[in-house]
């Protein structure tokens, strides 16, 4: 069959709509533009009382202006760009629903389908075309359809994937007079590039990628160029995606379906990115029942969701976007996505903001409950990053995630959300923050070694939030142990004593702790500090590794750390009261790289150690 035969023109489409039908238009940068437009603009009376199903409306062709008119009723599965405005003021329809159960809507005909509208790109030889940028559920609505017209537009890529139709699936084709729905790069400032900067690091080799659109993901693009055998499993393919594959960092090499290939259901970027994806075997489009299917998700190992918010409370509740960017950051896809992570093994999610909004007020808060588009579930936040660092909230008590998120507040915003935690008696009521030196905190210390026995340590700055995890430590050590280190017998370590040696006065204290075990999840099992002499320009050099880790390493290891943190900071070296029966700690000075000086007396080594 020549498909040339089955071109007719969009006003004898219109022909074809009767009063009351429900009609299937594709999603999206999908949006067939000249049949919508002339859809809107028909005057037919048959175009009267209809009903449009949109997963993601951008409101271009169906615009808000359209619907004041109420001949089309929208209904929509997504609050993105117009569609939150429109809901809330009563003339878009949302359905509440995981997108992975949609396909199962639309099966059951519980939405019912009557005609479909679809772009696609134009036939080859073979008559064969393509869905061209999204897929989500159009197979299936061109199956439920008894009217099926494609909409051929000659600039959008041929893809690959669940995407190649016949034109005999066709009942008419008409010809696209619009260019495709494209969208610019989303600028990056220098806050973006700080969170960017703190998620890069959580970001494993090996990792299965989910992106969206925004400034967050052009930010972290380029960050991860660095990493090997990277994966994608993404609602959206972006720019972002693109420069991130032809980098080289992705192969989908270890993921465990569709490997070798980048899956996605929906394509939003520049011309560039079309043109780029135009019949390239590396990026593989499927339906919704793939992408967001949680189990399908889950098969990937280490499957890593990166997903912006604009709102988060001191227990882990969070606002997601409204509007503009937010498709597949909704309630709804963020749980397919939540769940998949959850299966992955090694998977986890990250949820991301800037610590204040571009009005300068907090974005995080005592409490979200004024805002909408809520996403409840808690006990399901993993992590939470803004450019002051990244906040562990898996596991933790919801104190400790006050503490947490508080440490990750921007520093003028602390003392306030300090004061509602104790008001709503989240925080004890004497809890401590260090506040007035928090922007001398070394932000440089942040790295991993393996040791000995293949053991790897992961170090960093103590944080108000490692009470808990200095308590477990400190009872983990043996008499003799604690006697090394405080020279007396201590038998208990509470809260109050123990709040005063994690809140530490940056301009005079250095503390780093070491710890094993998944990112967020591990456990304190070193710390050392120094804490520098009020008198000269000598500190005080104090050690505490866990028993079970003696003998790798970890001391020294930390020694050479602060001699090169107290160097930046224009100390003139340390001083030490060790035991003389410590000799593990002696060798680690006498091991070091400067020269000591020491004086025995009463079974104590008081040890000098001068930078020069």
């Amino acid at each position: 069959m020549r498909w040339e035969k089955l071109i007719v023109s969009p006003e004898m489409v219109m022909g074809k709509i009767k009063p009351g039908m429900s009609i299937f238009i594709g999603t999206g940068p999908a949006e067939p533009r000249t049949l919508v437009k002339h859809l809107m603009t028909t005057d037919s009376k048959a175009g009267q009382d209809l009903e449009l199903i949109q997963l993601v409306s951008l409101g271009d062709a169906i615009t808000l202006e359209e619907l004041h008119v109420q001949r089309y009723r929208l209904k929509t599965f997504c609050t993105g760009w117009v569609a939150d405005e429109a809901i809330t003021s009563g003339r878009v329809d949302l359905i509440p629903s995981r997108f992975s159960w949609i396909p199962e809507l639309i099966e059951s005909e519980q939405i019912p389908i009557d005609a479909a509208f679809i772009q696609i790109t134009p036939p080859d030889r073979l008559g064969n075309c393509s869905l061209g940028i999204a897929v989500d559920v159009a197979r299936l609505a061109m199956e439920k359809a008894s009217l099926v017209v494609g909409e051929i537009n000659y600039q959008i890529p041929y893809t690959f994937g669940d995407t190649i139709m016949h034109v005999s699936d066709f009942t008419m084709l008409v010809q696209s007079t619009e260019p495709p729905i494209v969208f610019e790069r989303w600028p990056v400032d220098d806050i973006f590039k700080k969170i960017a900067a703190n998620i890069e690091p959580l970001i494993k080799d090996g990792s299965c990628l989910s992106f969206s659109l925004g400034s967050l993901f052009e930010a972290l693009g380029p960050l991860l160029v660095g990493k090997q055998n990277l994966g994608i499993h993404s609602p959206l393919f972006t720019d972002a995606l693109m420069e991130l594959i032809t980098s080289g960092a992705v192969t989908n090499r270890q993921k465990e379906i569709f490997r070798g290939k980048s899956l996605t259901s929906y394509v939003m970027g520049t011309l560039e990115m079309l043109k780029w994806l135009d019949r390239n075997p590396m990026v593989e489009l499927q339906g919704i029942d793939r992408v967001f299917n949680p189990s399908q998700i889950g098969l990937n190992p280490q499957f890593v969701a990166v997903i912006p918010i604009r709102k988060v409370d001191l227990t882990g509740r969070v606002a997601l976007h409204v509007g503009k960017g937010t498709v597949a950051t909704g309630p709804a896809e963020v749980l397919d996505l939540i769940h998949g992570a959850e299966i992955s093994p090694g998977g986890f999610v990250i949820f991301a903001l800037p610590s204040r909004n571009r009005q300068g007020k907090p974005n995080i808060l005592g409490s979200i409950e004024r805002f909408s588009n809520q996403f409840a579930q808690r006990q399901s936040v993993d992590m939470v990053v803004t450019e002051f660092g990244v906040a562990y909230l898996k596991g933790h008590t919801l104190r400790e995630r006050a503490l947490a998120l508080i440490e990750i507040a921007h520093p003028d915003d602390r003392l306030t959300l300090m004061e509602q935690a104790k008001t709503k008696n989240i925080l004890y009521p004497d809890q401590m923050l260090q506040m007035e030196s928090a922007h001398l905190q070394p932000g440089e210390v942040a790295n991993e070694h393996i040791f000995k026995q293949s053991v790897r340590i992961r170090f960093r700055p103590i944080k108000s939030s490692d009470e808990e995890g200095m308590r477990r430590l400190f009872y983990r050590f043996s008499d003799t142990s604690i006697y090394s280190r405080y020279f007396t017998h201590i038998r208990t370590m509470p809260h109050a004593k123990m709040q005063n040696y994690v809140n530490i006065d940056w301009g005079q204290v250095m503390s780093i702790v070491g710890l094993v075990g998944e990112t967020g999840r591990g456990r304190i099992v070193a710390e050392a500090r120094y804490i520098k002499n009020p008198y000269n320009d000598l500190a005080e050099l104090v050690f505490f590794v866990d028993e079970k880790f003696h003998g790798l390493g970890i001391a020294s290891y930390l020694y050479a750390m602060l001699i090169d943190i107290g160097k930046k900071r224009n100390l003139q070296g340390f001083t030490a009261s060790v035991l003389s029966s410590n000799i593990g700690m002696l060798k680690v000075f006498k091991k070091g790289e400067l020269a000591i000086q020491i004086e025995s007396e009463s079974g104590v080594c008081e040890l000098t150690i001068p930078f020069n």
